[in-house]
């Protein structure tokens, strides 16, 4: 009898855990791995596993899942439904979901394995499966390669991945080129001189200067850049003083930054510096502002022609027009990192788990984002059936795509 991916997902699901955290998810991944008899190292990057399947001679194919979920109370309503609570890096408990569909992930990765083993008298390489932590913070896939699995495991021809997106099940989503943007998360701090509320004239005041900054900075997406190319600064949070009637001495913004390519990077990191430099000084600041990056996450690009054939592979899978261009999306992710350090083309794709009639109904009311939970939300719920089957189908077709016939 085959793997219960249903249980498997829903298990998951009630037991999501933070970054590098994922002690539980990351030992039942290399425990199933190694019953399916892959050689199975954990702990790679801080909690990550590969598993690694040699047959023969022929292409070597990193196929990668994540597997961390969020700080989000769950608000889904589902049976199997998160009640999870864990601390997250300042040391703070934080609800806890997967509200990203890491689970879906790695569920659908376990399900691609066992039917590849099952084949493997059909084909021949070496396929390398990567567990990876901590995506959501960006950090997971750097660890991993920190922590030298180019040096540890078959270098790859071909890196793939996938990831569930908020479209209706059944549709699967690539594009040549550009498909997700890169990112910086950029924290800023800005120097004032604190004081009494009611002795402003005695301060410099951070928190003025922090408002003046963050409107300023909203004039480089509709001024300053090209309309017809994606730029997004956002201000997600500002952190200054303890009381009404303190003015603090700092205040700290907290940035999320992403564009389609390196020149557009520049071009918005080297605007968000002149800003804040320029607002400090508008403000009499007698510190310059200190500028720290959190993260820095690649553009996604899609090699054009393995995409070409990972896309045909799909169709050919799951029935012709499956697969569709979703467009360019600003989410950003860490998967590039494993093609940008290995040299190998990369392939990375999504599939809708959105109940189909649900999404249809949505979009002839011109509802969708009324009613279409999106990722991060406390209510994405990814349908199961055929959720699940189609994460399996397109990972195990796009592998089977890149590895070579076995000869008799």
């Amino acid at each position: 009898m085959g793997i219960d991916l249903v249980a498997l997902y829903t298990d998951l699901h009630r037991h999501p855990e933070l970054s590098f955290q994922e002690h539980r998810t990351a030992g039942i991944a290399a425990s199933m791995l190694r019953d399916l008899g892959l050689e199975v190292e954990e702990g790679v990057g801080t909690t990550g596993v590969v598993g690694v399947l040699r047959n023969g001679d022929g292409p070597v194919v990193w196929a990668r899942a994540d597997m961390d979920a969020l700080p989000v109370a769950e608000a889904t309503g589902l049976p199997y439904a998160s009640t999870a609570v864990g601390t997250d890096a300042s040391g703070k408990s934080v609800p806890v979901m997967h509200a990203c569909g890491h689970d879906m992930h790695v569920t659908a990765m376990i399900g691609a394995v066992e039917r590849l083993v099952a084949e493997r008298g059909e084909w021949a390489g070496t396929l390398v499966v990567l567990i990876q932590p901590a995506e959501e913070v960006g950090a997971g896939s750097r660890a991993m390669l920190d922590d030298g699995i180019l040096d540890r495991y078959p270098r790859p021809d071909i890196v793939l991945g996938q990831h569930v997106t908020p479209l209706p099940a059944g549709t699967v989503g690539m594009r040549p080129g550009p498909q997700m943007a890169a990112a910086d998360g950029i924290t800023v701090t800005l120097h004032g001189r604190g004081g009494h509320g009611s002795r402003p004239h005695t301060t410099i005041d951070p928190v003025v200067m922090a408002a003046a900054t963050v409107m300023r900075l909203q004039t480089i997406a509709s001024r300053e850049y090209d309309p017809r190319s994606v730029g997004v600064v956002t201000v997600g949070s500002i952190h200054a003083g303890t009381k009404n009637n303190i003015i603090s001495s700092e205040a700290t913004l907290e940035l999320s930054l992403r564009y389609p390519d390196d020149a557009a990077r520049a071009q918005v990191l080297s605007a968000v510096e002149r800003i804040v430099r320029a607002e400090a000084a508008a403000s009499g600041a007698e510190r310059e502002p200190e500028f720290r990056t959190d993260h820095v996450l690649p553009p996604t690009i899609n090699d054009p022609e393995v995409t070409a054939r990972v896309s045909a592979a799909i169709d050919r899978a799951l029935g012709e027009g499956t697969v569709m261009d979703p467009g360019f999306f600003t989410g950003s992710e860490d998967v590039s990192w494993f093609a940008r350090d290995s040299g190998a083309p990369l392939v990375f794709w999504f599939w809708g788990v959105i109940d189909a009639e649900l999404y249809a109904d949505a979009v002839a009311a011109g509802t969708v984002s009324d009613v279409v939970p999106t990722t991060h939300s406390d209510k994405f719920a990814p349908v199961i059936d055929p959720g699940i089957g189609i994460g399996v189908t397109a990972m195990h077709a796009a592998v089977r795509e890149f590895l070579a016939p076995q000869r008799s």
